[in-house]
């Protein structure tokens, strides 16, 4: 029964990286035309207005879910995902969707790195080194030190390190507050955060780019709707592998798009990274199981 969930919960992950590349292409178009606040405000208004719905449904009602005993983490954690969705987004402006998320995959190696000083959790010598080839595997792409460096490259990597910590933050949160709460509180956040900012810098829209707008924010909604479906019929470490889809779509549709170019150094430093990050994931399911 157990492995006819994890299937399903696999399905249901790639599922949830390909619509969330979507979310990433239609992103990279707005921002492109628009400023990138306004266009994360108005995607994080319909998130929110998503988030209440799902709250008003579940037992207790919205205050029972966004009852809270550590409120200054859950604000900090919904204001370093917003920060961090802007910092990507305009990263997909610069450098395009194939760099961003070859570099932008290396998040759960920062998370396994800050995982033992932040959480106090062991990591064996197997998965340092899983580390040190993933940040092998991001120097590959940058290539520090040539000619052909540039420095708007580090923006994807500030993005994973802000989604590490975000995650991180999650993390010891849930020690407390159960999933619903924490996920309340993202949503809500964000919204406030990005509407202080984003307002100022509201531009007239054309109608062809609302219905784009539109469907970034679907898109958005689906995408975590899928990833919550996924979590709840499947175990984590069984599906989490499957998230590197994001990177694969997310290329595709940077090359067939927007004519991005595949360049080898990135290929081959998304290899690296990929792989390291699986076998550290393979490490972490094992050293869970006692293994």
């Amino acid at each position: 029964m157990m492995e006819q969930s994890n299937r399903a919960g696999i399905v249901l992950m790639i599922a949830t990286t390909f619509v969330f590349a979507m979310q990433d292409g239609i992103s990279r178009h707005l921002a492109e035309t628009y400023n990138t606040f306004m266009v994360v405000m108005i995607r994080y208004w319909f998130f929110a207005g998503f988030v209440v719905v799902l709250a008003m449904r579940q037992k207790g009602g919205l205050r029972g879910v966004a009852a809270t005993s550590q409120p200054v983490l859950q604000a900090l954690r919904g204001l370093m995902l917003a920060g961090e969705i802007c910092v990507a987004v305009y990263g997909f402006t610069l450098l395009g969707l194939v760099e961003s998320h070859a570099i932008f995959a290396t998040y759960p190696l920062i998370i396994a790195a800050l995982a033992g000083p932040v959480l106090k959790e062991r990591a064996g010598w197997r998965r340092w080194l899983a580390i040190l080839a993933g940040f092998v595997g991001m120097l590959i792409i940058l290539r520090p030190g040539t000619a052909v460096f540039e420095p708007v490259a580090v923006i994807p990597l500030v993005s994973a390190l802000m989604f590490a910590l975000y995650g991180l933050m999650t993390r010891y949160a849930a020690h407390t507050d159960d999933a619903m709460t924490s996920f309340f509180w993202t949503g809500i956040m964000g919204a406030l955060a990005l509407t202080l900012v984003g307002l100022p810098s509201w531009e007239a829209m054309s109608s062809r780019d609302w219905g784009w707008m539109l469907a970034l924010c679907v898109t958005g909604v689906l995408g975590h709707w899928l990833l919550i479906r996924c979590y709840a019929v499947a175990e984590a470490s069984a599906v989490q592998p499957f998230s590197y889809f994001h990177l694969v779509f997310a290329a595709l549709i940077g090359l067939t798009i927007f004519g991005e170019a595949l360049q080898t150094n990135v290929v081959v430093g998304a290899l690296v990274i990929v792989g390291a990050g699986v076998f550290a994931l393979w490490r972490a399911h094992l050293a869970a199981r006692g293994g």
